[in-house]
């Protein structure tokens, strides 16, 4: 059976995915803090404290070969493709080893822009083509 795990601070797409995991009977796992603490029907949580970093490490250590994990963090996705799992974004991008390094980059440069008093733009406001992307990716991934 495949398994799903979610980096689900912050992320727009928990209820669509879960809801494409149903049907293709793919386990689910929901993974937050405590400051987002996010239950759903259908998918198990796993709730962990709010430590820098510490929903991303305990994902780490349960994602197993072939898993898909839902998130938004480069850095999270590098460390999954690692582990032969498959990983996208909230917006139905697939991070790959052809990808990878080159995000990493523009998320170091865009860091080194801030710290140095810059600033970026943020995200626009989701869409509904947005969503509609991320469920058709997520169905073309458990498909393959």
């Amino acid at each position: 059976m495949r398994r799903i795990l979610i980096d689900a601070d912050g992320c727009p797409v928990v209820d669509e995915t879960i809801k494409i995991a149903k049907r293709f009977g793919a386990e689910c796992l929901i993974l937050c803090d405590t400051s987002h603490r996010i239950e759903r029907e259908g998918a198990q949580t796993m709730v962990f404290s709010k430590g820098a970093d510490s929903v991303d490490f305990a994902l780490v250590n349960l994602v197993r070969p072939g898993n898909v994990v839902v998130t938004q963090d480069y850095g999270l996705a590098a460390m999954c493709l690692a582990r032969s799992a498959l990983a996208m974004n909230q917006d139905g991008m697939e991070y790959t080893a052809d990808n990878i390094n080159a995000l990493l980059l523009s998320r170091h440069t865009a860091k080194k822009i801030r710290n140095a008093g810059g600033r970026l733009k943020g995200p626009a406001k989701r869409t509904a083509a947005q969503d509609k992307a991320f469920s058709e990716a997520l169905i073309q991934l458990l498909q393959r």
